[in-house]
């Protein structure tokens, strides 16, 4: 088994706490043993010794909400109302979409990704067959679900739900465990209640959570009212979503009483703050959700709607807006802001060893190049790294102990092959 070790480096072992630590850390296969000031062993018995001079290493960021391949439409239709924006923007230009379309928009998104710092990504969509062996094959995490949107006639919806199926349960715990899988009904109004059911029931025979959009807008909220007599959580609720354990994306337009909801069945929250500002789908009600209990992450959604997959930026966005609409300074803090990047995106997942650089979880981190003008002066990193930072500043990436990103080279994806395909993709959907 590989063992390295790492010195002289700013280690950000425990991000609740508005502390460092300056020293060492050890990789043993794929998992962290050991971080403090002083290597635990002599540096003849580690197989590789990096010098971590001027790099700050913190947990991987976990981007809990996205559609990797939408990166072929970013600045395709923007400054738009979210369903004008699907109607009349995204969906027909999707329903263009191959599989090797697929292929390259999620390659790019993934390699925008990794080198930005994200090492575990929620991916939705469709074609996902070539979005797991893309993330196989760049080495980082994915917790993966082909999205099903309803509205077509019944043995479409029978086929639609037998690949999901079926993607599901050939995908779960493969890539030596990185990836995992989740059943996902689109959303509430593009999926009819008996065939969101039928979907539950899938998640259930294969003992896998589900994921969904919901709540995302006002108008979505009145329409489901108008077609269905009850808001979306109510019901999700009555047709028995969250009796598997649930991961929903956005969740803006919530009461207190649906906060509640969530709470007793331990819902989980992807925040997803620049793309439903862009949206002007509104400001997550997060601090509340975060007091009643709720599990909340980070999510940067599609590129089409973001329009980067910075990580940074959404915790900075978290941190900040959330002071801005309340007038409380306290409402997000910093150390707040990156737990739901790290630590709480991945337990939003159901990834208990990943998250946090701690003997014992998984060697998921990254290293900053500190050694820069928005670094200084050296006072509170987990600030600088909320307030200061952004993906452009990650020089290495390492998951499941293996190296993928060095030096801001990407390791396992070659770069200009993904660039050159994805543009000739994008030449071929509007030519």
């Amino acid at each position: 088994m590989k063992k390295t070790l790492i010195t002289n480096g700013i280690f950000i072992s425990n991000n609740e706490a508005k502390s460092s630590i300056q020293g060492c850390m050890v990789i043993e296969g794929n998992q962290i043993t050991y971080i403090g000031d002083q290597s635990p062993e002599p540096r003849e018995n580690y197989d590789e010794v990096i010098d971590g001079t001027n790099k700050l290493y913190m947990p991987g960021l976990v981007n809990t909400h996205g559609h990797a391949a939408m990166s072929l439409l970013r600045g395709y239709g923007d400054d738009l109302a979210l369903q004008v924006w699907l109607e009349e923007k995204m969906w027909p230009m999707e329903a263009k979409f191959t599989s090797q379309d697929v292929k390259w928009g999620t390659q790019l998104s993934i390699m925008e990704m990794i080198k930005g710092g994200t090492t575990t990504v929620v991916d939705m969509y469709d074609h996902m067959n070539e979005v797991a062996k893309s993330v196989e094959e760049s080495g980082m995490r994915g917790v993966l679900t082909r999205g099903v949107i309803g509205l077509c006639p019944p043995d479409v919806q029978t086929s639609k739900l037998i690949e999901a199926t079926e993607f599901a349960k050939n995908w779960h715990g493969q890539a030596n465990g990185r990836i995992t899988t989740m059943m996902s009904p689109h959303a509430p109004y593009t999926c009819p209640p008996d065939y969101i059911e039928r979907i539950v029931q899938a998640a259930h025979d294969l003992n896998l959570p589900i994921h969904t959009h919901m709540s995302e807008t006002s108008r979505e909220v009145q329409a489901n009212v108008d077609q269905y007599g009850l808001r979306p959580v109510a019901h999700l609720e009555k047709i028995g979503v969250f009796s598997r354990p649930t991961l929903v994306a956005h969740g803006v337009h919530l009461t207190d009483e649906e906060i509640g909801i969530l709470k007793q069945y331990d819902v989980r929250v992807s925040h997803n703050p620049g793309s439903n500002l862009k949206l002007a789908s509104g400001v997550a009600r997060v601090p509340e959700l975060l007091r009643a209990g709720v599990k909340v992450s980070l999510g940067t959604d599609g590129a089409a709607s973001n329009n980067n997959l910075d990580m940074f930026e959404e915790m900075r966005l978290a941190a900040l807006i959330h002071k801005g609409v309340s007038g409380d300074p306290l409402a997000v803090p910093a150390a707040q802001a990156l737990l739901l990047g790290t630590r709480m995106g991945a337990e939003s997942v159901w990834l208990d060893d990943v998250g946090s650089l701690q003997p014992g979880m998984k060697a998921d981190f990254i290293a900053l190049d500190i050694d820069q003008p928005h670094f200084l002066p050296r006072t509170d990193f987990v600030s600088h790294i909320v307030y200061s930072a952004c993906a452009k500043d990650v020089v290495d990436v390492c998951v499941d102990g293996n190296w993928i990103v060095r030096k801001g080279e990407c390791l396992t994806l070659d770069e200009e092959k993904i660039k050159r395909e994805f543009v000739q993709s994008f030449d071929r959907l509007i030519g």
